[in-house]
């Protein structure tokens, strides 16, 4: 067969070779990094289109590809890339792009300019073998001519590993992340176990892990392997919640994942747990299965807290009759039965959950609390989850409140919280608000910063949705019926004015919301606008946040509006609304910077949200930000978060996604002005009536409800709710009946 023009004729494997310097990227799907570029290839007059999985293309890369000849009927001519590998840049135009797309700290597009201007193709060469040239070009001095040199130094030691891992499938972004973390042995560290990889690397999953070990010879039933999957899948029972999973789960999940058989799933199990990776426990007629870490906050969590409710309390004569009247006469209030209860038991008790829905008074609580307690020379902690919920909590309080990471002073350099049971917490209260998002964890390193003397109140919405990370903390706690608890119900009559709080006790109730249009003239805080054609939706979503809330009531589409939906995937979710609003809200052009890693093109200007704790950064799970400076030359972005500046390096943005749009899960403990939130039939597993409460009440001044009634009474109907493996409750209920136990040490 006649070759078209330009193409090579060499094989690998059965597979066509290319080579040629991207020139641009058209398309990424952000879910499968499956991506479409143009490639300039040398001898052919147009552009070459590629296709194919290709996570972390950069412009101006030079790229040797294998793959296959394919004819698409709309787009034409295309090569589908089975693998790929950098190589050198061979023309003035690819080595100044390459130069310029921020790979070499210290270059960026104009020096990269200058460079080729100065050297033409000896422009690398002169870098490599003779740097000191570089001090004609002007511009660089000798800091910078310092910066230069180092980065390309270490981007030669890095070049073995990144060739050998490319090799093997892993992109070069990655490999700049595995060579920092094994360093020299970054090759014999993954040739003796490539699956270390799945657990040391941040974005490199045991499917990309699995994928090396195969190359490397590891047989498909060795125990490595083995172990390995059996740790991914309880990993990954662990991100949908569960503390633990059940054996015969366990061994079902893996057998479908890693197709090997039960018997050495049950040996590799007997070996984890051998290796004191995992705890097996019996709790029915055969094992459930935890990873270590789970396994002992589970069990320190029902134990501290249990010595919490019977150590003695701070010397305190409070007339709680008194007390209340005096508050009730300093706030100009008249405290509702409940509220008073809450407060009288606020005073009392060692430990108190606080439960209740939007316009139920829990702010008018904790102010009286803080209130009477402060009077009294009592030392109060104010705490949240997250930055933003922690904000919050100081604006309705009117006392400074901290995220909990920040009580517990986290600390990047000794790696771990430093408030703990050897130093704890010099308190005699802590209120942690939004309750509800501690995971496990978490409220373990609380408990065991608590001094038993201390009171702890947990206050928080138990029928929102549970936290991202793994366990039901507020859940399990409420019951275990063990810890003393006031579910707050009466609406309050200036709350009762909202339709979205009467809507979302509604939901919460299993009622259908009110959808009526409000009285010619009257205001409304929530409008339902009914579209069935998802496309039609997107478009509608698109023209509400950029066009007609902005105009019709003066909110700032980047500050005051949240796109809200139940799922990442599908064309209203996450993942394309966010490629949508971003082209309308900051389509970028002539001097905005930006940057495009792991799929995602990232601008100055952009909203973003954190996507994984990262404690070196004191940034968390569902922390939004703006991009306020992408510098190419140095390969960072900076973004501003709850009012601080955080550094990313270019290999860190994996750890970002935009946030025009972002998942119910993820706006726990956010709230915004405005938000538009789409329920439509494509989200059908997730319409859940806890995910519909839940982001009915993020919404603060405005809600806008997009899609069909059929999404809404599926939602609203579905009151089951996906059960988290837990044994925090149990463990409660077992250890008050005991009664035995002393105070525990947990040292």
């Amino acid at each position: 067969m006649q070759l078209p023009e330009g193409k090579a004729a060499t094989t690998e494997r059965g597979y066509a070779t290319l080579q040629g310097t991207v020139e641009r990227i058209t398309y990424v799907n952000e879910e499968n990094q499956y991506a479409v570029a143009r490639l300039d290839v040398p001898g052919r007059r147009d552009l070459t289109t590629i296709v194919g999985s290709l996570p972390s293309l950069t412009p101006g890369e030079t790229l040797r590809l294998y793959g296959v000849w394919t004819h698409h009927k709309k787009y034409g001519e295309q090569f589908q890339v089975q693998r790929y590998e950098s190589v050198a840049p061979a023309t003035l135009t690819g080595i100044q792009k390459y130069l310029g797309s921020g790979l070499i700290k210290g270059i960026g597009p104009v020096f990269a300019r200058r460079l080729v201007e100065a050297f033409g193709l000896d422009t690398l060469r002169v870098i490599e073998d003779d740097p000191d040239r570089l001090l004609t070009v002007q511009g660089i001095g000798p800091l910078r001519h310092q910066r230069i040199t180092s980065a390309w130094a270490e981007q030669k030691e890095i070049r073995e590993v990144m060739l050998f891992l490319q090799g093997h499938g892993v992109s070069s972004a990655y490999a700049v992340k595995i060579f920092k973390a094994y360093g020299q042995a970054a090759i014999a560290t993954v040739q003796e176990n490539p699956y270390r990889l799945a657990r040391d690397i941040y974005g490199i999953g045991f499917k990309t892990a699995d994928k090396i070990a195969r190359e490397l010879g590891i047989p498909a039933d060795s125990p490595l392997r083995a172990q390995a999957g059996v740790l991914h899948v309880l990993n990954e029972l662990t991100d949908d919640g569960h503390v633990y999973a059940p054996q015969a789960v366990l061994l079902r999940e893996a057998e479908k994942a890693l197709e090997i058989p039960g018997a050495n799933l049950v040996e590799a199990i007997a070996s984890l747990a051998a290796e004191d990776l995992v705890v097996l426990e019996v709790g029915g007629t055969e094992p459930d299965v935890y990873l270590k870490s789970l396994h002992v906050a589970e069990t320190q969590v029902a134990r501290r807290l249990h010595d919490l409710l019977r150590a003695p309390r701070i010397g305190l004569r409070i007339d709680v009759e008194k007390a209340l009247a005096w508050v009730e006469g300093l706030t100009e209030l008249r405290l509702a039965p409940q509220q008073r209860e809450a407060i009288r038991m606020a005073i009392q008790e060692k430990v108190l959950v606080i439960t209740g829905g939007p316009g139920t008074g829990k702010t008018t609580i904790l102010r009286c609390i803080i209130q009477i307690l402060e009077k009294k020379g009592v030392r109060i902690h104010l705490a949240s989850p997250t930055g933003r919920a922690a904000k919050r909590m100081s604006e309705a309080a009117g006392r400074e409140a901290a995220t909990l990471h920040r009580l517990l002073e986290w600390s990047p350099r000794q790696g771990g919280f430093q408030r703990n049971a050897q130093k704890p917490l010099e308190t005699d209260l802590v209120i942690v608000d939004e309750a509800s998002m501690i995971d496990l964890p978490l409220m373990n390193s609380l408990l065991r910063a608590m001094p038993l003397t201390a009171t702890l109140i947990l206050v928080g919405d138990v029928d929102q949705l549970p936290s991202v990370g793994p366990g039901t903390v507020l859940k399990d706690v409420l019951d275990s019926g063990q810890v003393p608890a006031v579910r707050l119900t009466e609406i309050f009559r200036q709350a009762e004015q909202s339709r979205i709080v009467r809507n979302a006790h509604r939901v919460n109730r299993g009622e259908f919301p009110d959808l009526g249009r409000p009285a010619a003239g009257a205001a409304s805080d929530f409008h339902f606008l009914r579209e069935e054609e998802p496309e039609r939706l997107q478009q509608l979503i698109l023209d509400l946040a950029s066009r007609r809330l902005p105009a019709r009531l003066r909110l700032d589409p980047m500050e005051d509006i949240q796109v809200l939906t139940p799922m990442n995937r599908g064309v209203v979710g996450a993942v394309q609304l966010n490629a949508a609003l971003q082209a309308a809200l900051n389509p970028g052009g002539a001097g905005v910077a930006e940057v495009m890693r792991g799929g995602r093109v990232f601008r100055v200007g952009d909203r973003v949200m954190q996507i994984r704790n990262n404690y070196d950064k004191e940034v968390f799970n569902g922390d939004i930000g703006r991009i306020t400076r992408i510098d190419l030359e140095e390969q960072v972005a900076v973004v501003t978060v709850d009012g601080r500046t955080v550094t990313y390096d270019f290999t860190e943005l994996d750890e970002l996604v935009l946030a025009y749009a972002a998942t119910v899960h993820k706006s726990q403990g956010s709230e915004y002005a405005a938000v538009i939130l789409p329920v439509h039939t494509t989200h059908y597993l997730m319409l859940q009536r806890n995910l519909l409460y839940t982001a009915i009440t993020r919404a603060k001044r405005l809600l806008v409800l997009v899609g069909t009634t059929r999404a809404l009474a599926i939602a609203v109907r579905n009151d089951t709710i996906l059960q988290r493996c837990s044994r925090l409750a149990e463990r409660l209920r077992s250890i008050a009946e005991t009664g035995n136990r002393s105070l525990t040490s947990l040292d």
